[in-house]
């Protein structure tokens, strides 16, 4: 049996278009429309469609609610947004409404049914020009303490520590950094204080556990 796809937007010419592209599909079927939110739930409750394809923007019910309405009552139906707005705050009620992803109008026709196929897979899609405003969005937005590794060190504790774990001796470092071995082994002391380690084997463990090093050199002393 096909995927089973209610369409449900105001504008007949996209529902027609959608319906197009999904009938040319061996393996999807539209089994109804709908032209208002209401008549989007009505139908998704009565018919218990695969998917709907859900526009945001509709009359007598929006989207949003007509998504969290439809899963309240058929929690296996898959929602996927459709809009023609990229602003963040229409693509996180959405998601937050429970929809598996969310799609532009101005490239429906291409994605459409690749956008079908990852969500039934139980995978979120997001468009690309989504996906890159939200990821943008998400790191401008982190703490800043939460965009450096090992956070707690400064850029040459942590400089120190690498090399520490890549094997490298003191006076190695000393010479990688131009400083004296006085001064690394301040550093590694500095280090093991503020990460309450008390020898190399751990500050070797801990670096590879927080990333700071691609290796895990931490193998060596298990």
């Amino acid at each position: 049996m096909g995927i089973r796809i209610l369409l449900a937007d105001d504008h007949r010419v996209i529902r027609e278009g959608l319906r197009s592209l999904i009938d040319n599909q061996p393996d999807m079927e539209v089994v109804a429309e709908a032209e208002d939110g209401r008549e989007a739930v009505q139908l998704a409750i009565e018919l218990t469609p695969d998917m709907v394809v859900m526009d945001i923007a509709m009359p007598k019910l929006n989207g949003v609610d007509a998504t969290r309405q439809i899963l309240k009552e058929r929690p296996g139906i898959k929602i996927l947004g459709l809009s023609m707005h990229t602003n963040k705050q229409f693509v996180s009620y959405m998601l937050k409404a429970g929809a598996s992803g969310y799609m532009l109008k101005s490239c429906a026709f291409d994605e459409l049914t690749k956008a079908i196929e990852v969500i039934m897979l139980n995978h979120i899609y997001l468009a690309p020009g989504v996906s890159d405003f939200l990821v943008k969005d998400y790191v401008d937005n982190l703490p800043e303490k939460d965009s450096v590794i090992c956070p707690q060190l400064s850029p040459r504790e942590r400089e120190v520590l690498q090399l520490i774990a890549e094997g490298r001796t003191t006076k190695q470092i000393a010479r990688d950094l131009h400083v004296s071995a006085k001064t690394v082994a301040t550093h590694r002391e500095h280090i093991m204080s503020k990460t309450n380690l008390s020898n190399v084997a751990e500050l070797v463990r801990y670096a590879a556990q927080t990333g700071l090093t691609s290796f895990d050199f931490s193998l060596s002393f298990s």
